[in-house]
């Protein structure tokens, strides 16, 4: 369901053909980081045209196959809306592609949605995901194999938690800063 709201964000932009909204999603749209292939995108483009959330005209291509050009109908424009002003749930898992949809899709619409996005991830993750980078890890290890070290186990455990903790917290704080910014610009 998500690709829908992928594809009906990028046709707000403008009218693209399947084949131009997986290029956009290999450049630009690479960081969003949700990838799929060209057979997912039609599949999508045509459920989301059975729904009548997107129409297409075909473009006539000189020696090579006609192309469809997708654009948004009015219950597509809407079903967008609906989706952008829906409450923001975050996940559990710092850093989720979903934040990064809502937020892209849904932000670019209106600067008071973007902010609100920012600011329930950021008040969630400051609540759930400042964790010290100092936590131990009391549990013990009883190797099932002979070749498992368990100080050494315990060590890349620990290196794991702390790679962690810092890519939290560098979201954390590219959060904080997004939110000032997006503040920043509400009078312009």
């Amino acid at each position: 369901m998500q690709l829908d709201y992928v594809i009906l964000g990028a046709l707000a932009l403008g009218r693209y053909s399947g084949y131009d909204l997986r290029r956009w999603m290999e450049g630009p749209g690479r960081y969003i980081g949700y990838g799929v292939q060209l057979p997912q995108i039609y599949r999508r483009l045509g459920k989301l045209v059975e729904r009548g959330w997107v129409e297409f005209e075909v473009d006539p291509r000189e020696g090579r196959p006609d192309a469809k050009i997708y654009s948004l109908t009015t219950a597509g424009r809407q079903a967008l809306l609906d989706w952008a002003r829906s409450p923001f749930e975050p996940s559990t898992r710092p850093m989720d592609p979903d934040f990064k949809l809502r937020l892209i899709f849904a932000g670019q619409l209106d600067r008071e949605i973007a902010i609100d996005i920012v600011r329930t991830e950021l008040e969630y993750r400051r609540k759930h995901d400042n964790i010290s980078a100092a936590t131990s890890f009391p549990i013990e290890y009883d190797p099932q194999i002979p070749e498992l070290d368990p100080l050494w186990a315990r060590e890349i455990q620990t290196l794991a938690h702390e790679q962690g903790y810092a890519s939290t917290a560098s979201y954390i704080a590219w959060l904080e800063l997004t939110l000032a910014r997006l503040e920043s610009g509400r009078a312009h």
